[in-house]
């Protein structure tokens, strides 16, 4: 009897130890992958013109912060010391961090890969194509490579497009994470207006005042002025203009009482307002025909690819909102001049993210020509004019599913350790 216990504590130790190391792995935080770009290409004097290029475009390390997987088009310096569009036109800091987005392809592609390309060539989305700002898929490349003599040239998808450039070398690799191309020019993206901001009309809108001289957006201006944003959103006038949407002053009096926005901490509160506006400037005539449904916002832009958009759409010819729990329309134009357009709109945008996935019912009893919408109404992917495809702005796709790629292989990883560790105990 003695020798039974003995025996099934001893069975039971290795599987108490197994359980406790895979507990430690599981727990235990992963290695961050986050890219320093900068840094990897700072080691190359060739390049110090177009390395001081990205350390200028300060939003771009934000873009880069959560990236594992990419290649980088690098222009040496011989190159670009004679391309005039950066010397002929004073870039705003967004503007330049777009071009350079440009740059910065969503993909790990080693050298071999460029060797072995079809003949058709191949379409690889950039960093600027998940702003939302391309039109159609301009935000992408196609990537071609001459069979004859080996060049390999890479060009906007868009027919005739004036902006193309020509692989030189292979700079720098780092296997499945990073690569660096040098080539021979800067890419413009097709449609992108170097003279906007040389022709834009410096406005420096004073949009605290806007919205008040606008007679019912008193609680959203309180609060811009008393968070600090609205600086940011001025600073934003510039490169490719902001697009806001400000609830009417009945928006927030119609908030339920378990939606407790003043008494958020000041960064989710930040957060929250900055989920009110897109970094681009869309009047609503293009609001109405928009490609994308689904819109990166400010709040993206800080938060992460993929998290805090929304979706766009017409419905009974107006403007639609939709955050996945409430759904706005928007009511009025409060200011629409070039390049900053404020809209007047029904609801407090509230995102999941915060607020959680289950719709908010408004406080006040809905009018009878506009019931609440169900919860299947209120989800972006099955709003007006989604097609299964729009979820998201190209290119967030990609990233997300190297991300969950990535994920997978570490619980693998993790498990085959775990088999080991039991065979030997």
């Amino acid at each position: 009897m003695p020798s039974r216990s003995h025996s099934h504590s001893g069975a039971l130790i290795p599987q108490v130890t197994l359980t406790a190391i895979l507990y430690l792995l599981l727990l235990s935080p992963r290695p961050s992958l986050s890219i320093n770009i900068t840094a990897l290409l700072s080691t190359f004097p060739d390049f110090s013109q177009f390395t001081a290029l990205l350390s200028a475009a300060t939003p771009l390390a934000g873009d880069l912060s959560h990236r594992t997987s990419l290649s980088l088009l690098a222009v040496p310096n011989s190159f670009l010391s004679s391309d005039d569009h950066i010397a002929r036109h004073q870039l705003s800091p967004s503007a330049l961090a777009d071009v350079l987005r440009y740059h910065v392809l969503l993909q790990f592609l080693s050298w071999s890969d460029l060797r072995s390309l079809p003949p058709s060539g191949k379409l690889v989305t950039t960093l600027l194509q998940t702003t939302g700002r391309a039109t159609d898929n301009f935000g992408s490349v196609n990537i071609t490579r001459d069979p004859k003599s080996g060049v390999v040239s890479i060009r906007s998808p868009a027919p005739y497009s004036p902006s193309n450039a020509t692989v030189l070398a292979l700079v720098k690799t780092l296997p499945y994470n990073v690569t660096i191309f040098s080539v021979n020019s800067l890419l413009i993206p097709y449609g992108f207006d170097l003279m906007a901001s040389e022709t834009r009309p410096s406005i420096v809108l004073n949009i605290t005042k806007a919205l008040i001289d606008g007679h019912n957006f008193n609680v959203a201006a309180s609060m811009l002025s008393a968070s600090g944003v609205v600086q940011e959103f001025e600073a934003d006038e510039g490169g490719a203009g902001i697009t806001m949407f400000v609830p009417v002053d009945d928006a927030f009096a119609d908030l339920p009482p378990s939606v407790t926005l003043q008494s958020l901490p000041a960064d989710k509160k930040a957060v929250v307002l900055k989920f009110h506006v897109l970094h681009s400037y869309y009047p609503l005539g293009s609001l109405e025909s928009v490609v994308n449904p689904c819109q990166p916002t400010l709040a993206t832009e800080d938060m992460g690819a993929g998290s805090f958009t929304l979706n766009i759409s017409k419905v009974n010819g107006s403007v639609a909102l939709s955050t996945g729990i409430v759904q706005a329309s928007v009511t009025q134009t409060v200011f629409d001049q070039n390049p900053v357009a404020i809209f007047g709109v029904s609801k407090v945008l509230l995102p999941r993210e915060i607020f959680g996935r289950n719709p908010i019912v408004s406080a006040k009893p809905q009018d009878s020509g506009a019931p609440p919408p169900d919860d299947n109404e209120l989800s972006p992917e099955t709003s007006p004019g989604f097609d299964g495809h729009l979820s998201s702005p190209p290119g967030f796709r990609e990233d997300q599913r190297s991300q969950a790629a990535g994920f997978g292989s570490e619980l693998f990883v993790v498990f085959i350790c775990c088999i080991g560790l039991y065979l030997v105990v």
